[in-house]
């Protein structure tokens, strides 16, 4: 990935971030400074906060990024699998219902959500949901779709 333009948000735009993440995922970040970073050849432009790649525009949509979601805990929008979803999520697949061990009931399809494993609570993925959270656990079906996973080119991509 390759970055095509960078520069500081100005106190508006930080607002409408730290408002968005508020009121989706319960995290106040509290930073100093925050610049928006463009990427060309993929559809997520990135929001450096105090340097690390915390935030991301899926879309229009401001979400955290895997690594933010680790430092910001999020206290909403949580899939939580079992530990042998673990290294599919990880890998990038989709999330499966049987995987599921628990899902926010105020998730609604097409909400981005992050994915969190059930023994340390670390988040492996976000993803965009593909049905309710009180539809999500149970026997067969895809029910998450993956949008960024450790290890992939924004979870790996470095200034």
């Amino acid at each position: 990935m390759q970055v095509k333009s960078r520069h500081h948000l100005r106190s508006d735009e930080v607002r409408e971030i730290e408002e968005a993440l508020a009121n989706t995922v319960g995290v106040e970040l509290d930073a100093d400074a925050y610049e928006l970073v463009e990427l060309e050849g993929t559809e997520f432009d990135l929001v450096l906060v105090d340097g690390n790649p915390t935030v991301v525009y899926v879309g229009d949509e401001p979400f955290l990024t895997v690594q933010g979601a680790n430092d910001y805990p999020p206290t909403s929008q949580i899939v939580t699998v079992d530990a042998g979803a673990v290294s599919f999520v990880s890998d990038g697949a989709d999330v499966m219902r049987p995987g599921i061990v628990e899902a926010d009931d105020d998730i609604e399809p097409g909400d981005l959500v992050a994915i969190v494993e059930e023994t340390h609570g670390k988040v492996l993925a976000i993803g965009r949901a593909k049905t309710a959270g009180d539809d999500m656990v149970g026997d067969s079906g895809k029910v998450v779709e993956s949008v960024h996973y450790v290890g992939d080119d924004l979870f790996e991509f470095t200034i």
